[in-house]
């Protein structure tokens, strides 16, 4: 789990190194909602919100840290910590039967 202060800077570093086709996942403590982010190419990323709305965005690194903000302020507004989850390949039917321990 990573503080919420230091959760942009740590993603992005993480997304730098994560090979083309992966993605990783932020969740709340309690593991109900979620942000993915998925690597497309070497400057475009999806990006799928998956709590209180359900959207997808497709941005480049440049406006990445601008929407992790807002995404954050939105679908985190009261966590101070946040877990974050190195999911491997991206697979769409996958990632909707992965079954998480809600606390």
């Amino acid at each position: 789990m990573i503080d919420k202060t230091a959760i942009i800077p740590t993603v992005l570093e993480k997304l730098k190194k994560l090979p083309i086709g992966h993605c990783i996942d932020l969740r709340t403590y309690k593991r109900n909602r979620s942000v993915v982010i998925v690597k497309k190419e070497e400057d475009e990323y999806l990006v799928i919100e998956n709590g209180y709305f359900q959207e997808e965005f497709v941005v480049g690194l440049s406006k990445l840290k601008k929407l992790l903000k807002t995404l954050l302020k939105k679908e985190f507004p009261r966590s101070n910590k946040i877990r974050l989850y190195n999911l491997g390949e991206y697979n769409k039917e996958q990632l909707a039967k992965t079954n998480w321990k809600k606390l």
